[in-house]
């Protein structure tokens, strides 16, 4: 493996480090790895409070739920989505990196910031995604193999609006119990959202083979495409691209 596809200055993220030790001898560090349990998606009836878009031609949404690469890349392969970057949400500005926010004392949680077309999809919609198979939303402070308050899941609402269809959509999957137990995802208002480090930017598709990607990620895009095939697209639209 070629390890400057994903290294950071100093070495590998904390994360790939413990999930290498974590594989240990004999399983073999590709694709062919088998998924987390965690993994599979679930399958969740849409919002009921989803009102029709607007007039604004781009809108931004900002959520959380475990490591920002796989988050990310689900997003980035969701139609009229025209922006998914990775980065941190929740703390101040001079914890806002990897280093700081990997203590788990900043109150930073690692975040993707969404731009999208409000009439190609809604924001219901990307809650339905999230929800389902981007991540576990009845996880508190952990996703899979990540462990701490930098992983929580989170929907960081720009607006009311946002924050009322976030609580509703909460209480409404709760009250039919889909996921078996109760939702932990906390509702945040986005008071400054940080851009991650360069290295992080479309690290599921520059590092398809990283056994966390692998293991953690891919099948959750698989998800993606199996659940939502309607939302789906083929081709991820990259942070790298607009550069």
């Amino acid at each position: 493996m070629n390890t400057e596809t994903f290294e950071r200055p100093g070495g590998l993220p904390r994360r790939a480090l413990l999930c290498a030790l974590a594989l240990g001898a004999g399983l073999a560090l590709g694709r062919a790895a088998p998924a987390r349990a965690g993994e599979r998606a679930t399958v969740i009836p849409p919002a009921a409070d989803d009102p029709p878009a607007g007039q604004a031609g781009t809108e931004t949404a900002a959520f959380a739920g475990g490591c920002f690469w796989g988050v990310q890349g689900v997003f980035q392969h969701v139609k009229g989505v025209t922006s998914a970057v990775s980065g941190y949400a929740g703390g101040d500005a001079a914890t806002a990196n990897y280093e700081a926010t990997s203590l788990g004392n900043t109150g930073h949680a690692e975040s993707v910031r969404i731009s999208y077309d409000p009439k190609q999809i809604s924001f219901a919609r990307l809650l339905q995604i999230h929800f389902s198979v981007a991540h576990d939303p009845t996880q508190r402070d952990r996703q899979g193999p990540d462990v701490g308050t930098q992983y929580r899941s989170t929907i960081f609402a720009t607006n009311p609006e946002q924050a009322r269809i976030a609580k509703n959509y909460i209480a409404q999957l709760d009250r039919a119990r889909v996921f078996g137990k109760p939702i932990a995802t906390t509702i945040e208002p986005l008071k400054a959202f940080y851009p991650a480090e360069a290295y992080h930017q479309d690290f599921m598709t520059r590092n398809p083979d990283h056994p966390y990607i692998a293991i953690n990620d891919l099948p959750k895009v698989d998800n993606l495409k199996k659940v939502f095939p309607a939302s789906y697209r083929a081709k991820p639209v990259l942070v790298g691209a607009r550069a």
